[in-house]
């Protein structure tokens, strides 16, 4: 694969650099409040409808559901100048990366219409209905049961780890319509209004104080036949296709995520001093981060090797999956590392006065221990790299 850059691909990452450069500042200058407020959703959701007048909000969907059909190499550029630039991550995370790539391959002409544009605009916020309490790894497990009852389907179970599930106006639901023994072959997926009477949503506080998470509860909710995607019975294979775009999304996003990381905390070792003597002198500390850059650089091609297949018109494969393996587990070292390198001082919070780099280090080691379970824990990624690519046995 050849890395560079075409000429017409640098001056759309140009083009970007510069618009950011103009337009960045102003959002950057108030923080934002934490992300389970109000204010924090209107926030990103006006800075979404922001980047999206300017043309950089679902650049590689096709032009008549509302991108700009051009290719995946534009869609990584966008990722990594919105990263460089440290700008707010788009708040519509799942609609743009799930539930619209889904909708676009198996929905009607109706739902496209209905959703699309909505959620390149942040108009709609979309949350994602598959894991349950007692399907998390096991996701054909699942038990929320929807029955048809005329032009509805009613739906009762419970949802757990859903994230925007306290602010979103839809939620793409997999549900069980089949017999518990028919496993992958009785599922149905669903689109589903979050203000319908029976929804119940409850908020998961993690331990950075945030709420991203949340149970969500369905009572006899009705759901019109209309928000079927796909048939009754195809649920999986809808469902994979929304698994297949997340993790390929994840795969490229998150190596670039980490890289940046990378080099913040490379400058962090170089900054904080010990005894006199930059920690980054430490030889304990120069073979931590030695490693770190090894495994950041092996994601890298990873992703590029994933993001060929894209450009030859193949779908996603495990590429994603491993790269979301390894951030996993790379990003959780990376913010033990940073924590190792401030010593007492990352102890010190957000709001204290003294805190280095106002608690982005202590905020974000909480925050990783999480990494490790959402978008697919790593005992289960661990299982589909083992069997779809190593060709290993099934564990029993």
């Amino acid at each position: 694969m050849d890395f560079s850059l075409t000429p017409e691909q640098a001056r759309f990452r140009d083009g970007l650099r510069a618009w950011l450069r103009d337009n960045l500042a102003e959002e950057l200058a108030t923080p934002l409040p934490p992300m389970g407020s109000r204010e924090a959703l209107q926030r990103r959701q006006a800075w979404q409808r922001k980047v999206h007048a300017a043309g950089y909000v679902g650049v590689s969907w096709p032009v008549e559901y509302g991108g700009r059909g051009m290719s995946p190499i534009e869609s990584m550029i966008v990722n990594e100048e919105l990263s460089r630039a440290k700008a707010p991550d788009l708040i519509n995370v799942i609609g743009l990366n799930m539930a619209g790539p889904t909708i676009i391959h198996h929905g009607t002409a109706e739902q496209k219409q209905q959703h699309l544009q909505a959620i390149l605009t942040a108009d709609d916020i979309w949350c994602q209905g598959f894991s349950e309490p007692n399907s998390g790894s096991d996701l054909a497990s699942l038990q929320t049961r929807a029955v048809e009852d005329g032009d509805h389907f009613v739906v009762n179970g419970q949802k757990v780890w859903t994230t925007l599930g306290h602010v979103a106006k839809w939620c793409i639901l997999l549900t069980r319509t089949g017999s518990a023994e028919e496993k992958h072959s009785g599922l149905t997926y669903l689109i589903v209004d979050m203000k319908s009477p029976g929804v119940e949503v409850k908020p998961l506080v993690q331990m950075t104080g945030d709420a991203e998470f949340n149970e969500i509860y369905f009572t006899d909710v009705r759901v019109p036949r209309t928000n079927l995607l796909g048939g009754v019975g195809e649920g999986w294979r809808v469902a994979m296709t929304t698994l297949m775009h997340e993790r390929a999304t994840l795969g490229v996003a998150l190596q670039v995520r980490s890289r940046i990381a990378f080099d913040e905390l490379s400058a962090l070792a170089r900054e904080t001093r010990d005894d006199g003597h930059a920690r980054s002198d430490d030889p304990l500390v120069r073979q931590r981060l030695a490693q770190l850059y090894i495994e950041n650089e092996a994601m890298r091609f990873n992703g590029y090797r994933g993001l060929t297949r894209m450009l030859r018109g193949e779908p996603p494969g495990p590429e994603g999956s491993i790269n979301k393996l390894m951030w996993s587990e790379v990003n959780q070292r990376l913010m033990e590392t940073a924590l190792e390198v401030l010593g007492p001082a990352a102890l010190l919070a957000d709001g204290e006065p003294t805190a280095p780099a106002r608690g982005h280090w202590s905020y974000g080691f909480l925050r990783s221990r999480a990494n490790s379970i959402e978008g697919g824990t790593s005992e289960v990624l661990r299982n589909i790299i083992a069997e779809r690519v190593l060709g290993l046995p099934r564990s029993r």
